[in-house]
């Protein structure tokens, strides 16, 4: 028989995800504008309404008000593929995430998950490998040299931090005995979070984010003062919209699971002893776990404005002979403290 109001839980929940996820993509844009302002002594945007709180709207209106052109060589399908591939993976990864407790209305339980799968985490790495088409399709399709060197870059920079990142997933695993996202954060309450047990695999996770998500120092692909924009070059309106909002969309969602594996989720000290009713308790969680997102939103933008590019070559040597053989010794760590120490 099919269970109507759960269909119905997870459509509202989807569709709310999809907006909040989109919001927070434009306003990050707007957030990082002045807090690279504040560094550099600037004011920032200040002319779309008050503080120029307007100015994301302005900036999405003129996306889709622009001239859409496609070059006349490009492979216009895949043109077109590239940007929604890389958009769509964007969003679905938001689906194992586990954005709070449950609320409760009468007998019925809504829960602030789309999808409690198992392997949750296999799931995750499957989607954000699937991303690095969309940007590798993109940049092909353009027939344009820049792009397509962005896009090699992308592709290279990708393959090489996702076996460190992969790794310092494991070293979550085998402490959690758990593929599941909601298990690994429920394990976490009180201040057993996993960042105590594995700082090494946070440090490495978190490098590895900020390569996955194009953010500097690790901006190669894009790298505007070599490639003109990198793989997006040849794109204008609202494929490039969808190019750009993906990235602040990866930042959001990379900020949500490292606080997840990492940091206790929406879990933190003393909340949970609280008598508090189940729907309090839900909006406190909710409460508690965007504040640790927006404070490592914040750290990869200020990270992008005070650090400078990485050469390719020292990108690729971090990556091939820093973080993989570190992810290495922390996974073999692990198990040795798991099985003899434990």
């Amino acid at each position: 028989m099919i269970d109507w109001w759960l269909i119905l839980d997870k459509v509202i929940l989807i569709v709310v995800i999809f907006v909040v996820s989109l919001a927070i993509a434009a306003y990050s844009t707007y957030g990082e504008r002045k807090i690279a302002a504040v560094i550099q002594d600037r004011i920032g945007p200040d002319r779309a309404g008050p503080w120029g709180i307007l100015q994301p709207l302005a900036d999405g209106g003129k996306f889709f008000l622009k001239e859409d052109i496609t070059p006349k060589d490009a492979d216009k399908f895949l043109f077109i593929l590239g940007p929604s591939l890389f958009i769509l993976t964007a969003l679905m990864t938001s689906a194992i995430i586990p954005w709070g407790k449950s609320f409760y209305f009468g007998d019925h339980e809504f829960s602030l998950q789309v999808a409690n799968l198992n392997v949750g985490i296999l799931y995750l790495l499957a989607v954000v490998s699937i991303g690095g088409y969309g940007i590798m399709i993109g940049g092909w399709a353009s027939n344009n040299k820049f792009a397509l060197l962005g896009a090699l870059r992308a592709s290279s920079q990708m393959i090489s931090y996702e076996v460190p990142m992969g790794m310092a997933i494991i070293s979550i695993i085998l402490m959690s005995n758990s593929l599941n996202l909601r298990e690994i954060v429920d394990m976490q309450q009180g201040f057993h979070w996993n960042v105590f047990y594995q700082p090494l695999g946070f440090l490495i996770f978190l490098i590895c984010a900020f390569a996955e998500c194009n953010r500097a120092p690790f901006d190669l692909p894009e790298s505007e003062s070599e490639l003109i924009g990198g793989y997006h070059t040849e794109y204008s309106s609202m494929k490039l919209g969808f190019f750009l909002f993906a990235e602040y969309i990866n930042m959001f969602i990379s900020s949500a699971i490292i606080s997840c594996l990492f940091f206790g989720g929406y879990h933190f000290p003393g909340l949970d002893s609280l008598n508090m009713s189940p729907n309090i308790a839900a909006i406190v969680s909710i409460c508690v776990l965007f504040g640790k997102i927006f404070f490592f939103i914040f750290f990869f933008m200020w990270v992008r404005w005070t650090l400078p590019r990485f050469r390719y070559d020292q990108l690729m040597r971090l990556g091939w002979k820093v973080l993989i053989p570190l992810s290495i010794f922390n996974v073999l760590a692990t198990g040795a403290w798991l099985t003899f120490v434990k």
